[in-house]
C-alpha cells in the first residue's frame, strides 16, 4: 500500500523557518516524482515544488528563492526547507508522489497519491 506522511508543520513568525518531510512507503522512491502543494482556505491546492528522480526541482515564483525541496532515495524521504516565511504562506502543504521519475510536473492531477497535509501557520 502507498502512504506518504507529511510531518514537520507548525506555527512559527514571520522571517522564520520550518521544515517538512514526507516519508514513503509501499512503493519505488527512486522511480518517482515527488512534488509539494498547499492549499489556503477557500482557495484551490496549488503547485510549491518538485523533484525529478535524477534531482531536478522547479518552483512556483512565490517561493522561489526561499523554499528548496530536496530528495534522499536511500530513505524513501523527501524534504522541503522554508526560510523566510511570510503570512501568505500560510496552508496545508501535501506530499504528492509521480509514478514517472523522469519529469516534473506542475498540475494536481499529474500526481497519482497524496499524503494527509500537514499545517503550517505564519503568524506573529
Amino acid at each position: 500500500e502507498v502512504q506518504l506522511v507529511e510531518s514537520g508543520g507548525g506555527l512559527v513568525q514571520p522571517g522564520g523557518s520550518l521544515r517538512l518531510s514526507c516519508a514513503a512507503f509501499g512503493f519505488t522512491f527512486s522511480n518517482s516524482a515527488m512534488g509539494w502543494f498547499r492549499q489556503a482556505p477557500g482557495k484551490e491546492r496549488e503547485f510549491v515544488a518538485a523533484i525529478s528522480g535524477s534531482g531536478n526541482t522547479a518552483y512556483s515564483d512565490s517561493v522561489q528563492d526561499r523554499f528548496s525541496i530536496s530528495r534522499h532515495n536511500g530513505k524513501n524521504t523527501a524534504w522541503l526547507q522554508m526560510d523566510s516565511l511570510k503570512p501568505e504562506d500560510t496552508a496545508v502543504y501535501y506530499c504528492a508522489m509521480e509514478n514517472f521519475a523522469g519529469r516534473i510536473s506542475y498540475g494536481v492531477n499529474k500526481y497519482d497519491y497524496w499524503g494527509q497535509g500537514t499545517q503550517v501557520t505564519v503568524s506573529s
